[in-house]
């Protein structure tokens, strides 16, 4: 098993800060949401005890998010959560949840399939314009990546700002030739 499918192990030590164990280096829980963001998984464990933390750091990292105004569950959700936990359904939901996102990446998965796939808009001018500029929207809304979407190719520093720049000179090209098609009618 390769670096990037194991787990990237993070130790929490006595004084609560949290040890990346690949780089040598302190992490925030921001990096640690940052590394799930690009796909990665972790786990967090306590050094002293060896005691799994993952589950509590994970719900600490939505717990923020969703206070800072970046909501993404809604309140009838975390209600029915909060329900589950009184219930005989604590067994079933973990699996209805972990089939549900399934779902979602699969349905993810599919939509970006039929994006890239021929259609009959892809002969219309400025096509690559409008892609490249949802591709970037899909970037941006998605914090860089989500797992099972397809991710552009790490670049060197300087060249997101390169490609923002293509990304504009394209969507003005569009616009332009948008408003003499207008102009034509």
């Amino acid at each position: 098993m390769s670096d990037a499918e194991k787990p990237l192990l993070i130790k929490r030590y006595a004084s609560r800060r949290l040890y990346n164990t690949e780089t040598s280096d302190y992490v925030t829980l921001e990096d640690i949401a940052g590394f799930i963001r690009d796909g990665r998984d972790v786990k967090i464990v306590d050094l002293k005890s060896g005691d799994d933390l993952t589950r509590q750091y994970l719900l600490q990292i939505v717990a923020e998010h969703e206070s800072r105004g970046e909501s993404v569950l809604p309140i009838n959700v975390l209600t029915d959560l909060v329900r589950s936990y009184t219930t005989q359904a604590t067994t079933m939901v973990p699996q209805f949840l972990a089939a549900s996102f399934e779902a979602f990446r699969q349905g993810q998965e599919k939509w970006v399939e039929n994006m890239n796939s021929i259609n009959p808009m892809s002969k219309m001018p400025g096509f690559e314009a409008v892609q490249a500029q949802q591709e970037a929207f899909l970037k941006a809304m998605t914090g860089g990546g989500t797992p099972g979407w397809p991710s552009a190719p790490q670049s060197e520093a300087g060249e997101g700002e390169e490609d923002l720049d293509e990304i504009k000179r394209q969507l003005a090209e569009l616009q332009q030739k948008l408003a003499r098609v207008d102009k034509n009618e």
